[in-house]
């Protein structure tokens, strides 16, 4: 499926994963897309468009555990169902900065959100591409799109030239790099934070406000 559908990722969602990824630099970070399949009368291709991320942990043995990502989710589409969205996809950003590949825990949330959205996105972040965006010398996403192909394996998107992920604001890594200068990073909260201090707000509604 995710050949013939591309995916747009608002501004929102984009610097919210990345600003989680830089709070915890030395740990790997995750979260959910919310978002909604755009209407198939308004492109000849499927378009999903993610508006938001909501953060859900820095410590990734959490969400394997079938209970907690259950409770994430009832939480996330409850909010989110009256604004006509729903859980798209997940993200996901690695501890090392070398480490470029997709691990197990995100194939398996991914294959979880599949099963009621087919097709699910999973980004991963890039760390050096992040790097290189809060210098401000890259304009590049700092996200790899994967999807689920006919065989259930999450497969890198656009490995042939083709280029089904685009930001939806073009000076979306300018913003970015203006909420680092400002130290946004340090007011994400995520699900293991609520669960800690319930008076956190998860959502991040006021972050970028």
């Amino acid at each position: 499926m995710g050949v013939e559908c591309r995916y747009e990722v608002a501004q929102a969602a984009y610097v919210k994963l990345a600003l989680h990824a830089l709070k915890h630099p030395a740990a790997a970070v995750n979260g959910l897309l919310v978002g909604r399949l755009a209407d198939p009368a308004a492109s000849p291709a499927a378009v999903v468009s993610v508006a938001d991320a909501v953060p859900l942990s820095h410590q990734p043995h959490h969400l394997p555990l079938l209970p907690t990502l259950e409770l994430a989710l009832t939480l996330v589409e409850d909010h989110f169902q009256p604004q006509g969205l729903a859980v798209v996809g997940y993200y996901h950003a690695n501890a090392r900065r070398d480490d470029a590949d997709l691990p197990a825990v995100a194939k398996r949330v991914g294959d979880h959100i599949f099963r009621y959205f087919p097709r699910a996105a999973v980004l991963l972040l890039d760390n050096v591409k992040l790097e290189e965006v809060v210098k401000g010398n890259s304009r590049d996403a700092v996200v790899q799109l994967y999807t689920r192909d006919s065989s259930k394996s999450w497969r890198q998107a656009g490995s042939d030239g083709s280029s089904q992920l685009k930001l939806k604001e073009p000076s979306t890594n300018v913003v970015l790099a203006d909420h680092v200068t400002t130290k946004k990073w340090q007011q994400v909260v995520d699900f293991d934070d609520h669960l800690d201090d319930i008076s956190k707000d998860w959502l991040n509604e006021s972050l970028l406000g």
